[in-house]
């Protein structure tokens, strides 16, 4: 059997009737750029992150980058990023010539420490003038966001939230991620749980002035045409993307809930077999050859605390399955094997010189299994089976 990590054709198959329908509007229409595929795409997902704006850009690494220069930020600032993340968390920061400021993860869910964030302020703070912090929504679950609003809002700081392995995920209290910082950065990557047919992205806010002056600066900072009142970039959404986007959007409730429960059969299968304890353990030991993921607000009641854009485990042996995995017909990924302390772009960054242990073990042990909406019991069974055979020959 092969079971890959991510199946697009299914999905496609699934709603390629309203997907071509959508495509043939945009080609007809031969207006390709922005216009009124984007603006709907805009409406719905400020609705569904419940915020005033959201303005619909190039990809996810341009969200980011967008709103760090609408915000200011600049040569010599200091941003607070966890160094457990996708590149572009730390790079865009780096391309704006600003310091990162590498901070560990919490164990549990691999989202931003809080209490590591306050320390680095500290540590670091009066080496730069620290404007930002990003914390990033990982794998489909909300970083703890009051403690880190608390200390934004003490000390001045503008919240990037990095979501773009997180659209639709809900925190603790029912807020959407995307609706609670300065702005909300999405990805529609393709293998996102909301993705398009190429790149591109999203930003949300409730601060109307900082809204207009991206929405300027996506097109060169051009509010009318070929007048540039700042420095922006070519940051624009294309029709094409979008319609695909407005197609998929009313289902991406169901493919979380798809997700989820995928998640939790995986993780009733691996605890059955006594290959783990229970999720959220972050120890290993005889109980416990399987770390599974944890769901840390499910007690909350709130639904869509994860909407799982990963499901990863981890093991001791990480390598060695991986090879048995694929061996198998089984597609898995490690996210992410480099942290940003480790990475030789960063190795001139002061803050990389410090030490990072729990990122250190998440990226030697992590492992991403199949967990996309599609997957039959069948094909599940297989992974669990074939992760089990390895670990006990």
């Amino acid at each position: 059997m092969n079971v890959p990590l991510l199946d697009l054709k299914a999905q496609y198959r699934s709603i390629q009737a309203e997907i071509d329908t959508a495509l043939l509007r945009v080609v007809a229409s031969q207006s390709f750029i922005l216009g009124p595929e984007v603006e709907e795409l805009e409406r719905n997902i400020a609705s569904l992150v419940g915020v005033s704006h959201a303005i619909g850009v190039s990809s996810g690494t341009d969200a980011l980058l967008l709103s760090l220069m609408a915000l200011g930020i600049g040569p010599g600032d200091g941003v607070i990023v966890p160094t457990f993340s996708f590149f572009a968390t730390a790079g865009v920061v780096a391309r704006l010539h600003a310091v990162p400021l590498f901070v560990d993860i919490d164990p549990r869910t691999y989202n931003i420490d809080p209490a590591k964030a306050v320390q680095a302020l500290r540590k670091h703070g009066s080496g730069c003038r620290v404007k930002a912090i990003i914390p990033v929504h990982l794998f489909g679950q909300s970083a703890e966001m009051d403690p880190l609003m608390d200390f934004a809002a003490a000390h001045g700081l503008a919240v990037v939230e990095d979501a773009a392995q997180a659209i639709g995920a809900r925190y603790r209290d029912g807020r959407r991620v995307g609706s609670i910082g300065t702005t909300g950065c999405f990805s529609f990557f393709p293998s996102k749980n909301l993705g398009a047919f190429g790149d591109g992205g999203v930003i949300t806010t409730n601060d109307e002035e900082l809204a207009h002056r991206m929405r300027i600066m996506r097109v060169h900072g051009a509010e009318k045409q070929y007048h540039h009142t700042v420095v922006g970039g070519n940051f624009r959404l294309d029709a094409i993307q979008a319609a695909i986007l407005n197609v998929k959007l009313p289902h991406l409730g169901e493919w979380s809930r798809a997700r989820k429960r995928n998640a939790e059969y995986y993780n009733r299968r691996f605890i059955e077999a006594g290959a783990a304890e229970r999720c959220g353990v972050t120890v290993f030991d005889k109980n416990n050859e399987i770390l599974l993921p944890a769901s840390v607000y499910e007690d909350s009641g709130i639904p869509e605390v994860h909407i799982y854009n990963q499901y990863c485990i981890r093991v001791r042996n990480r390598d060695g399955l991986v090879q048995h995995l694929k061996g198998k017909g089984i597609g898995c990924a490690v996210y992410y094997p480099v942290p940003f302390h480790k990475q030789e772009c960063f190795r001139d960054v002061p803050s990389s010189r410090e030490q990072f242990p729990v990122s250190d073990a998440v990226s030697e042990t992590i492992l991403a299994l199949p967990v996309y909406p599609e997957l039959s019991d069948p094909m599940k069974d297989y992974v669990v089976e074939t992760v089990l055979s390895h670990l006990r020959p």
